[in-house]
């Protein structure tokens, strides 16, 4: 048996227009997928994404196909589906990891992330480093070498978005439209790592997710500005595809408390039930 496991994504901190194309660069946190494989017979519910993958890998060693069958998947995950918080690129990113181990194959975050999207729109969470990524043709991966220490209060909603669904659909005039905030997100985003200013990384977040409004827009953006303005936290990020709102923070220089109650007061908790304590980790798969 060989184990694998990716994190979430608390959606991105920045996605949109740059560089001639759609680009993202995900939020990884700490809650993962975790999948093993294993010699034996496959479970009767699998998800089809990881055996899609598994399949993937052995075309892509010109293994023998009906090796498929003698492969058993399991996972565990606590990532929410639907939210935009990367779960299926967790699942195969894990699953393809745990398949090179168990088959003695090596196989690098190049490599892997040109498979993902051969299968779907994949978060950057596949690599160690955040990393601003071409999400459906992996042509574009520009890493960063600062791993900011942050907390998130992840504000879960109880809406659902099939990541692939969002899509289909064709959002390229809104992105157009928004290019000019993306680029000053972009450039913010660059001032911050090369000064390892996490303000500066919260403006750029809070920017891209700006932009988003007028694609997917989030319920209380205002009042979620205002929190951040009022209490001075980093900033606020957004699921570009999904529903998680993401308030950035330190917990030794601001009051996670404050926040939380801040939150209830303003009654934002009804359209956000689910109120997350989490941390900004570094990405790739383990």
């Amino acid at each position: 048996m060989a184990e694998a496991c990716c994190p979430a994504s608390c959606g991105e901190l920045l996605q949109g227009w740059l560089l001639g194309g759609e680009k993202l660069i995900s939020c990884p946190i700490n809650w993962f997928s975790y999948v093993s494989v294993s010699e034996g017979i496959p479970m009767a519910h699998e998800r089809p994404r990881m055996r899609q993958m598994v399949n993937l890998l052995l075309d892509y060693w010109h293994g023998t196909p009906q090796l498929t069958a003698d492969l058993r998947i399991e996972y565990q995950s606590t990532i929410p589906i639907a939210k935009g918080m990367a779960s299926s690129t967790a699942d195969i990113a894990a699953t393809a990891q745990a398949t090179a181990r168990l088959l003695g194959q090596p196989l690098n975050s190049t490599e892997l992330a040109q498979l993902c999207v051969r299968l779907e729109p994949t978060d950057s969470t596949i690599f160690e480093r955040l990393t601003l990524f071409d999400h459906l043709t992996a042509q574009t991966q520009i890493a960063f070498d600062w791993q900011p220490d942050i907390d998130i209060l992840l504000l879960e909603s109880s809406q659902t978005l099939l990541t692939q669904e969002y899509h289909q659909q064709d959002h390229r005039r809104q992105l157009l439209d928004n290019a000019p905030l993306l680029r000053q997100a972009w450039q913010q985003f660059r001032t911050a790592n090369q000064q390892h200013n996490p303000y500066r990384l919260g403006e750029a977040c809070t920017l891209s997710a700006l932009a988003d409004q007028s694609i997917l827009p989030k319920p209380c953006f205002n009042l979620l500005q205002d929190l951040v303005e009022q209490t001075g936290i980093y900033g606020l990020n957004v699921a570009h595809s999904g529903s998680v709102v993401g308030l950035l923070f330190n917990s030794h220089h601001h009051d996670a408390d404050y926040l939380c109650w801040w939150l209830h007061q303003k009654k934002i908790s009804a359209h956000y039930p689910n109120i997350h304590h989490v941390k900004l980790i570094a990405g790739g798969v383990r």
